[in-house]
């Protein structure tokens, strides 16, 4: 895994897709206002990939990210823009900020909002897929301070260990797979219970 040159691919004044809690559109707002305050609900997405060895792929958030800083989570999450398909949008995403592609399968979607200290809230509408890594993976460093892969096993002893490493997005996540989808991420990740 390399770190790339820095590429910005996402700003504060990009226009994100709001919806209601039955996923039907209701406008759009700047990503800096979405999150402002308590948040209000957009669409988003989250993808987790797999290598051959069934070690999910970890980025730790840039430090200039304005929520979560530095804190380690899923393989790459994000937003669909205007008029794009969800599903483009994670492959998207996957090139602007792993420099890579891969066939992704939806799973599921959820709603959940999380505040970050004063500065803002995650309030989301989130479609979750899974996927493999078959190829370099290259992080975009205005995105992507470090990449790493970790097992099931160590990703759970390290969520009793250091919990407040990782965003709770991710957390909520993880836990729905392995509760309710474990035959499907079993496919993916060797390791998983």
């Amino acid at each position: 895994m390399t770190v790339r040159a820095q590429n910005i691919v996402s700003s504060e004044e990009e226009p994100l897709i709001l919806v209601d809690d039955q996923d039907r559109q209701t406008g759009s707002l700047s990503k800096g206002e979405a999150h402002d305050g308590d948040g209000i609900l957009h669409r988003a997405f989250s993808v987790f990939l797999f290598n051959a060895q069934g070690e999910l792929l970890l980025q730790q958030r840039a430090a200039g990210k304005r929520l979560w800083p530095l804190y380690w989570s899923n393989s790459c999450c994000s937003h669909p823009r205007q008029g794009e398909q969800i599903d483009a949008a994670a492959s998207r995403r996957l090139q602007d900020e792993l420099g890579m592609t891969s066939a992704l399968q939806y799973v599921y979607k959820f709603t959940y909002q999380a505040r970050y200290r004063d500065l803002g809230s995650e309030h989301e509408l989130c479609y979750v897929y899974l996927g493999r890594v078959a190829e370099t993976v290259q992080a975009n460093a205005s995105e992507i301070e470090a990449l790493r892969y970790i097992s099931a096993g160590e990703l759970e002893q390290e969520f009793r260990d250091r919990p407040e490493d990782f965003t709770p997005w991710f957390v909520m996540e993880w836990r729905r797979l392995t509760r309710d989808h474990a035959a499907l991420l079993e496919k993916y990740c060797l390791a998983a219970r």
